[in-house]
């Protein structure tokens, strides 16, 4: 199938599901992430009507951000980012999704200040704790939180979350769940509704469960580019 009809699955996907959160579809944004695949197939997508795009490398971010300046998409950083590449990233994105420490919303408050710009920023939470992944652990991030008040060039918007993989989506529920309810629970302690009112979760397998539980962003790229070419390292 084309990737306007992909687009328009996902999106009648996305409406059902807000529609049984209580919620309108326009409460949730999609992001539509292009890793590995080309420019040609983000301006398809674009043709389609899809605005954000999203991308986990910095570098094919920032080369896909420089290939498409005639075009005026919305690009979101949702891989981890080293600090070394932070003040990059928040000169050219438009969102970062894996903030994961004090010291990295910094530099990318920096970056933005000094690029002139403001960039949204998400704190990944780390929920699981699995070895293999990034996220500030829960103990970490209200001073994160706190910090977002003397930010400049960042903004600080929610949070986001990479639960364990599972091949069944509702075996992600209670992740996503716990996420919403700790946003929750440091709302009423204090933060600023607005600085949480965002929580980035759910990607193409599992993003109908993440809106039922509180989503505003998904990150979809298979439903909507289809699979990936994967080359085995050394062919």
């Amino acid at each position: 199938m084309s990737i306007a009809t992909n687009l328009s699955d996902v999106r009648e996907r996305i409406a059902a599901a807000a529609e049984r959160s209580g919620r309108l579809p326009s409460d949730v944004t999609l992001v539509a992430v292009s890793k590995m695949f080309g420019v040609d197939k983000v301006r398809e997508a674009w043709d389609a009507g899809q605005r954000e795009f999203g991308e986990n490398k910095v570098q094919e971010g920032l080369q896909k951000i420089g290939e498409t300046t005639d075009i005026p998409a919305r690009w979101h950083l949702i891989g981890h980012l080293q600090s070394n590449k932070a003040k990059k990233a928040a000169a050219e994105a438009d969102w970062i999704h894996a903030i994961d420490s004090l010291e990295l919303l910094r530099r990318v408050d920096e970056g933005a200040t000094a690029a002139g710009r403001v960039v949204n920023v998400l704190v990944q939470v780390d929920l699981a704790l699995e070895p293999t992944k990034h996220g500030a652990p829960l103990e970490t991030v209200p001073a994160i939180l706190e910090a977002g008040a003397e930010l400049q060039g960042a903004r600080l918007r929610g949070l986001m979350l990479l639960p364990p993989l599972v091949e069944d989506p509702e075996d992600a529920r209670p992740w996503f769940r716990q996420l919403r309810e700790q946003r929750d629970r440091w709302t009423a302690a204090g933060t600023s509704a607005g600085t949480l009112q965002d929580l980035s979760m759910g990607m193409s397998h599992d993003f109908e469960v993440a809106i039922e539980e509180g989503a505003t962003i998904v990150r979809v790229g298979t439903a909507i580019f289809g699979a990936r070419e994967y080359v085995p390292s050394g062919a």
